[in-house]
């Protein structure tokens, strides 16, 4: 039997206060390593997306969710590194979040040198490129995009 095509699954989370956004900054990762992003990680095997998100950020951020709380706001669809041949391909789940228990704290900070909330209309310039886009999207009242693919 043919193996069937795989894609990676990862969810990210918005986490929203008044006018801000709270970003991390990557740091011994291997992977955009002193870029900004959102608190995120990869889903686990028989987890589903939802408690992957809440999982990540109490890993990430120390915050405790309600799943009940988290709005799916946009799915990206994106290839990793086009046309190489270590290339493929993930499907990116975005919650935003307004609601939590606790205060946000860097709970990884072997892979994050910073932790702090961002004007939503000021964010850094050195941003992830994929996150950068889909936050654009977002506010311009996009569901889904895609990224990457040639």
């Amino acid at each position: 039997m043919k193996e069937r095509f795989k894609v990676i699954p990862c969810v990210y989370l918005i986490l929203q206060r008044d006018d801000q956004i709270l970003l991390l900054k990557r740091a011994n990762t291997g992977y955009m390593d002193g870029m900004y992003g959102l608190p995120s990680g990869h889903l686990e095997g028989n987890e589903p997306a939802i408690a992957a998100a809440v999982r990540e950020a109490e890993e990430e951020t120390g915050l405790t969710l309600d799943r009940d709380d988290l709005e799916l706001v946009h799915t990206l669809h994106r290839q990793s590194v086009p046309d190489t041949s270590g290339s493929h391909e993930r499907i990116d789940l975005f919650f935003a979040v307004h609601k939590w228990s606790g205060e946000p704290q860097n709970m990884e900070p072997d892979k994050c040198s910073e932790l702090q909330w961002y004007p939503a209309n000021a964010l850094p310039e050195n941003m992830i490129p994929e996150v950068a886009m889909v936050l654009q999207k977002i506010a311009a009242g996009a569901r889904y995009s895609d990224f990457n693919f040639g």
